[in-house]
């Protein structure tokens, strides 16, 4: 299913299906074929999109680099926290004459991120839950005193998607939650060769299948939406005067913030 949003196209086309008796859609994040950089990614049409079509959980699976020993290529990790190093990327749907500040300091939905690394153990994986998610600008991959600082950080994975996707889904009031694939370590190993982009994608192959049994797992296992801050994250976060919305602004953001609207 092709869509229009108020924020331009989505990526590519949905595709909507079922997993048992779990509806679910997908979007290819970066187009079929692998068109879009990740700077480019319409990142507020994709989730709009998602809202639109009714989706309460969003997973999003995606290749990371390991900064950490103990995450070896081909495991799992389910990341708790995120930290920006992009530029310029729009993360929000608000502005244009309506302002909402979204608490964000636990950035994924605790109860999905469970069930999530519940299901990728039971198909076989060696899971990492928790753990930060640093989201870097790309294309290109680090520098190794970029790598090193990262490191420094705490951080445990690096990738290119993920963060903005994590905030548009909070306020969108969606449970979000990350299936971390590592492919290889970052360059800050230099027990390891530097990160080969045929390697990254001979891993990232073999854990296609992973990752497909595991999304089937979590779509017979997600509980009730309870218990997490995702399905009223809006209730405080907007401050500006209802009169004051521009009429046209309140028309796009209906399916995001109607009814607190």
């Amino acid at each position: 299913m092709r869509l229009e949003t108020p924020f331009g196209d989505p990526s590519d086309e949905f595709v909507i299906g079922r997993l048992g008796g779990t509806r679910l859609v997908f979007l290819p994040r970066h187009g079929r074929g692998h068109r879009l950089l990740p700077s480019e990614l319409p990142f507020c049409a994709n989730l709009y999109g998602m809202k639109q079509l009714g989706a309460e959980w969003v997973v999003a699976v995606s290749a990371v680099g390991s900064l950490r020993e103990e995450i070896a290529p081909g495991h799992v990790v389910v990341p708790d926290q995120f930290i920006d190093r992009t530029r310029g990327r729009r993360g929000t749907f608000f502005g244009g004459g309506i302002v909402a500040h979204v608490q964000f300091a636990d950035p994924v939905c605790p109860m999905l991120s469970a069930v999530l690394a519940t299901a990728a153990r039971g198909e076989g994986a060696t899971v990492h839950a928790g753990g930060t998610y640093l989201c870097m600008e790309g294309p290109h991959f680090s520098t190794r005193a970029e790598s090193h600082l990262y490191r420094s950080w705490g951080a445990h994975v690096i990738g290119m998607t993920n963060l903005q996707e994590a905030k548009l889904a909070r306020e969108a009031e969606i449970c979000f939650a990350t299936l971390a694939l590592a492919t290889d370590y970052d360059c800050w190993n230099t027990a390891h060769a530097d990160v080969q982009i045929e390697e990254v994608i001979r891993v990232l192959q073999a854990n296609v299948d992973l990752a497909r049994r595991t999304v089937t797992r979590v779509a017979a296992a997600l509980p009730a939406r309870t218990g997490c801050p995702c399905p009223d994250a809006l209730r405080h976060a907007i401050i500006t005067d209802r009169a004051a919305i521009p009429p046209a602004v309140r028309a796009a953001l209906a399916p995001i913030a109607g009814r607190w609207l």
